[in-house]
């Protein structure tokens, strides 16, 4: 997070060869990180089915609100990869599980 007063938080990217980062609302952060965490507490699943099963996960007001569904689980699980929270298993296709 860009600090405790922020409405912000820094979504940042593993890949070392795409420095920077993006920033969205802390509400949109909280809603997208509990969901994926939630759903990845079953075990690892397929990145591509991620976003339509933790969305799933969402409120209904939230999910409205969030706009773009795929892009804000796709940009916050880069960003717990980032912090360590969830892992990429290896081989094809990619998947995911809490770290």
């Amino acid at each position: 997070m860009t600090g405790p007063a922020s409405d912000k938080v820094e979504c940042r990217t593993p890949n070392p060869a795409k420095p920077g980062a993006t920033n969205i609302p802390a509400w949109k952060f909280d809603a997208c990180r509990e969901a994926i965490l939630a759903e990845l507490a079953d075990g690892p699943m397929r990145a591509s089915a991620m976003a339509q099963a933790a969305g799933r996960r969402l409120r209904d007001q939230a999910r409205r609100d969030l706009g773009s569904l795929g892009w804000h689980m796709t940009t916050v699980r880069l960003e717990l990869e980032v912090r360590g929270e969830v892992k990429r298993l290896p081989g094809a296709p990619l998947r995911i599980e809490r770290a």
